[in-house]
Parts: C-alpha cells; structure tokens; sequence
C-alpha cells in the first residue's frame, strides 16, 4: 500500500513517521519546497516552541474546538516529548508550560524528524507541487508539473495561508475543495495588530508586562497577561498574539501596564515623589521602562515640564488611570504574510475526529493547519500538528482488507 503525504511540515511529518511504522506500508512524501520543515524552523522567532504542557486543558478554537480532543488524547504533550526524545531531541520546559529544545535552536527539530524520515519505506520528493489530486477507484492519482503517481491513500498536511514568506500558501484549501470539502472564512491569527494611538510611535522597541482586555462596544471579548511589544505603527508580543484572532477594527485594547500592583498603590508611591525635586518626565521612572513612563504621562495629559512637585493631586491620579488602564484603538491586524497561524479552514464536521479520515472521500486524510483548529500561542499549534498528523498517519497506515 502507497500513502502520499502532501506538505513536509509539522503535521505531515509527523503523518509520515506514524504511517511509516507498518513496515509493509511505501510513504511518499510531496514538498512543494526545496527542503522540510522551513516554516518549523522559524516558529518561536528560531526557538521552536514545539508543545505546551497544559494543551490538554483547552486553548484551541475553531467552529467546533472539541474535534481536537481524540487526536490530543492519543498523542498528548508527555507522550510527544517522549516521542521526541525517542528521535534524540533533548527539550527543557517553561514553568508557563512550554518547551523548547535543550539547543534553544529550531534546527534540532527539524534535524531529528528529517534524519527520522531517513527510512526504507519513506520517500521524500522535494520540490514537488501537487496541482491536482483526483479520485480513482483504487486509489488517488497525485498530479505535478511534470509527473503524476498513484497513491492508495492520501494525507493532506499543507498547512494553512499563514507565513505566505515561508510556505504558507491555499493550495491545501483547494485541493480538499475540489474533492467537496467545504472551508470557513481565513484571518490571521498570532499576528501583531496596527493601532490609532499617537504615542505608539515614539514606543517603538519598547516591551512591557500588561493585562490586555480587548474591548467591543463596551464588553470584554478577551483577556490574556503577558509580554506587549510596541511597534511603530501598532503593537506585538505573545499577549497580543493571544487575542488577534478575534480583534475587529474599531475594537479598543485596554492595557493594565501595572497589573500587580492595585490603583491605590501606585497612587500612593507617585504621591511620595511628589514631595521630591523630581523632573515630571520622571515621574514613572523605576516602575516603567523610562521612555514608556514619558509617554503615558503626556498621554494622561500631564505636562513633562517642571517638578513633580507641581503636580496636583488630580494629575497624579490621571496618570495612575493611564498606566492602568490604557486605551488604545485597533485598525487592524497584519496581514497573513506576518501572521504565525492561520485562523479558520476546512470544515472539521466533514472529518472523523478519531482518524482524520474524510467522511465523504473515503482513503483522504487531512491534519494540521489545514482544518479549522488553531491554538493559543505557546506550543499549542505544533502540538496540533504533531497529534492530528500522528494520528493521521496511524490510521492511514493501517492496511485495509
């Protein structure tokens, strides 16, 4: 029996070690690219956040966000570590519950699975594109530029559009969609997000720990703690990764850029300074990065010249509101070529959750970033990848009488 395996990232990978474990099973499988893994070695800015401890616990979405649940408990964060490290991979995890390799590198992820693919029974065939993929009685026949091959099953891995720099592309979409499957509505996901505030500009570089709620029509739709990095148009970070997928424009994010500490406190500790000969641009100085603290005090409408002395106690609280609950407008997010994820994608109701098996394509498999199922940031999408391709592939790889 021939399994055909289209994408060499995470999930198909993954896919075609598990198929290749039947020894009576030929795996071939089609890159587009020149090489394997190019957007893996990318992920966690070249760290490869490769799992999350707690993916068992949620953090998935999607139209129906439970389709993930078999295919996480077949292959769930401890049996994937120890999978790895039956490859050779040596990992360290966060006590936020991610895991890195011991290199700090990604290119020890994307070496392991690449020597681990060095089988009898796995073919790889690099810089092949699949433009069409067409039903047969017996089987699939797998269309190139230049060369078609029969398959008796297929596993769709294609990832999704997100990444379009490294590899990110629709074909996957399109070739699940000439074979009736249906896709929901794309957007990108862990993306940095443009703002209309003024003061972001002068930001530019600048990291802070920050409570964002993501406000529309005066509710709260998302919440998430953790790193805010500002850019010169907008703002970045693992926080506001978190919360894009769902961002509008128009939606206001409410930065809490002090969020231990109670209003009262800070309160407190500015009313202290201002018995000192303290220059107003000062005045956040040892709590905020320096250039942060100027910014949200001309922000509170504070003037930055003169002593804190000067200040009155009304300008005191106006700044202790700003770094509390900063309000900035959204535009936009980036587009998919900046996007780590992509949100939205094949219907997941038209696949077995148990197998990843098409219900209305008998022998087609899909897994990964193709089907409508993203995570969180923080190891959550490649933990997708590796157990929706691992459980592809095992069930692909089960001879049929």
């Amino acid at each position: 029996m021939v399994i055909g395996i289209i994408g060499a990232g995470a999930s198909g990978m993954a896919a075609a070690l598990a198929a290749s474990q039947n020894p009576n099973v030929q795996v071939i499988l089609f890159e587009r690219q020149a090489r394997v893994g190019r957007k893996l070695q990318a992920t966690g800015n070249g760290r490869c956040n490769l799992t999350n401890l707690h993916a068992l616990e949620g953090g998935y979405h999607g139209q129906d966000a439970d389709f993930a649940q078999p295919a996480l408990q077949a292959l769930p964060p401890e049996r994937t570590l120890d999978w790895f490290r039956s490859m050779g991979l040596f990992t360290v995890a966060e006590e936020s519950g991610r895991v890195y390799p011991y290199s700090d590198q990604a290119n020890s992820v994307v070496d392991v699975l690449r020597l681990a693919l060095n089988k009898e029974n796995v073919t790889l065939r690099t810089g092949f594109e699949v433009r069409r993929l067409r039903k047969e009685c017996e089987g699939f026949l797998v269309e190139g530029s230049e060369e078609t091959v029969f398959c008796n099953k297929i596993i769709v891995a294609c990832g999704g559009l997100a990444g379009t720099k490294l590899g990110g592309s629709m074909s996957g979409y399109q070739l699940l969609g000439k074979l009736g499957h249906r896709s929901t509505r794309l957007r990108p996901a862990l993306v940095q997000v443009k703002c209309a505030w003024p003061g972001v500009s002068a930001l530019k570089g600048v990291r802070a720990n920050a409570r964002v709620q993501i406000c529309r029509d005066g509710e709260c739709i998302r919440e998430s703690t953790g790193e805010v990095q500002f850019t010169e148009y907008g703002l970045s970070g693992p926080v506001i990764f978190e919360v894009s997928r769902d961002m509008c424009r128009g939606d206001v994010a409410v930065l809490d850029l002090l969020s231990q500490w109670e209003e009262e406190v800070l309160y407190g500790e500015l009313k202290r300074r201002q018995k000192t000969a303290l220059p107003v641009e000062e005045l956040l100085t040892g709590i905020l990065h320096n250039r942060l603290g100027r910014v949200l005090t001309k922000t509170a409408g504070v003037r930055c010249s003169g002593l804190v002395s000067e200040l009155s106690d009304k300008d005191l609280t106006d700044v202790c509101r700003t770094v509390k609950a900063l309000e900035i407008t959204l535009t936009e997010p980036l587009g998919m070529d900046s996007a780590q994820v992509t949100a939205g994608g094949v219907l997941t109701g038209d696949f077995c959750p148990d197998t990843m098996e098409s219900r209305l394509v008998p022998g087609l498999y899909a897994c990964g970033e193709v089907l409508d199922i993203d995570g969180d940031c923080g190891g959550y999408n490649l933990q997708w990848a590796w157990s929706s391709g691992y459980c592809a592939g095992s069930h692909g790889g089960k001879e049929t009488t």
